[in-house]
């Protein structure tokens, strides 16, 4: 009899990824959640998008194997308490909020990695003088301590800039903020943190460099990690990052150490039965290398550069890890040496789309770098100030998935494929 596996939110893409795991034809893949509830809502509420869940599971004729997380929040803690409920191994919930929760994490990495911590304070956006809380020189960054990307994250380089920030920070936080106390609710929290709610801000140091970021699991205590993603420097000095490659070209005591923090931290939180990706800065310049968060799940970000590299997606290690089974991935068995997902991204201006390229054109793409493939995510007549979860320095209209040999070969195949792609956009003042 197959094995059942509920995955939350998931997509076409991801279920033909699924299809290349070691014993695809031994389990039944079903959809828990949609993408619309669970991923691109504007607003919800964490309890009903849980009741949600709990009765698609209480009303399957079947048997329940397996649910795995791959996007982030609310997924990221709905997927702990549901496991809990129906016997299935995973991570406690307190140890994914200790995560989840931008404060409360960087005060329990102070405990145990204090060396890659970047300096922060607790802002209250609500009090009725927040600039008083902060005790960071500028510039720094303030964010909500819950938030998607950098939504409602601004860089402060003066009185006038904060308060400006506060104010938008005040009309829009509760959006996610207001659900994720629901999430909280569901753990026992300490006295601090119960203060520091979900519309509560963060302010931290800013640093930069180049960022890299190891995906492993934890299984019975047993820490592992599987690959490490790089995101270079953009080819567009007005965007951050554009594009995740695999496997990362940085130096490997730098791998090394990423790894080390990553295993300290997440044993020091208690985390076990899961799986992670945690992102990091180096700074090449000095030296100096900075954690910047721990999320308690694979990334779907990174599904596909698994495939093309190592030839099997990293849902088998959630799948694994679920079924009570040692994780394992297979290693450079794909197509490509080094595979990375790019953004195509426009400047941060508003504007309606008018033309996107046709299937000709990404099809003649794919025939002159073979392994491209290209998503696009908007369509004549959508706004760009309309769409969902975006970062505040660019819109994203798409994804490119490119190939190559080496990470120079990527790097020149990206710059091609951005200026065969056509968009016609109007621009709105």
């Amino acid at each position: 009899m197959k094995r059942n596996i509920f995955v939350v939110a998931l997509e076409d893409q991801q279920r033909e990824e699924l299809e290349t795991l070691r014993h695809s034809d031994q389990f039944e893949v079903h959809s828990l959640l949609s993408v619309k509830a669970a991923v691109e809502s504007p607003s919800f509420s964490f309890d009903e998008l849980l009741d949600q869940a709990r009765k698609k599971l209480e009303t399957f004729d079947g048997s329940i194997d397996a649910i795995v997380a791959q996007w982030d929040f609310p997924t990221s803690v709905l997927v702990p308490i549901l496991c809990r409920e129906y016997g299935i191994p995973s991570p406690s919930v307190e140890s994914v909020l200790m995560c989840e929760h931008k404060y409360w994490s960087r005060l329990e990495q102070q405990k145990v990695i204090p060396e890659v911590v970047p300096e922060f304070c607790a802002v209250d956006p609500f009090a009725e003088d927040p600039l008083s809380q902060v005790t960071l020189e500028y510039p720094f960054w303030i964010k909500p301590v819950k938030a998607f990307s950098s939504h409602l994250g601004f860089r402060i380089e003066n009185d006038e800039q904060f308060h400006a920030a506060i104010e938008e920070i005040r009309q829009g936080i509760r959006q996610l903020g207001d659900p994720f106390n629901e999430a909280l609710r569901h753990a026992e929290l300490p006295s601090h943190i119960q203060e520091m709610d979900g519309n509560s801000c963060i302010a931290e140091q800013i640093v930069s460099g180049v960022q890299g970021a190891p995906e492993g699991t934890v299984y019975r205590g047993e820490f592992n990690v599987h690959g490490i993603i790089a995101q270079p420097n953009s080819v567009n000095k007005e965007i951050p990052y554009d594009r995740l490659e695999y496997p990362s070209n940085l130096p490997e005591r730098i791998h090394r150490e990423m790894i080390d923090v990553s295993r300290r931290f997440l044993e020091h939180i208690g985390y076990d039965n899961g799986c992670f990706n945690a992102e990091f800065m180096w700074d090449e310049e000095n030296d100096r290398l900075w954690l910047i968060e721990v999320n308690t799940r694979i990334s779907q970000s990174h599904s596909e550069i698994f495939i093309m590299v190592d030839g099997m997606s990293n849902h088998e290690v959630a799948v694994d890890i679920a079924f009570g089974e040692r994780p394992s991935l297979a290693n450079r068995q794909g197509v490509a040496a080094v595979a990375a997902k790019c953004y195509i991204p426009y400047e941060h201006r508003d504007g309606i789309v008018k033309r996107v390229p046709s299937e000709a054109e990404i099809e003649a793409l794919a025939e002159r770098f073979p392994g491209t493939k290209v998503r696009i995510d908007v369509e004549p007549g959508t706004r760009l100030g309309e769409l969902l979860h975006q970062d505040n320095f660019c819109y994203r209209l798409g994804t490119l998935y490119v190939a190559g040999e080496d990470h120079d070969q990527i790097e020149e195949r990206y710059r091609a494929c951005l200026e065969a792609l056509e968009f016609e956009i109007e621009p709105i003042e």
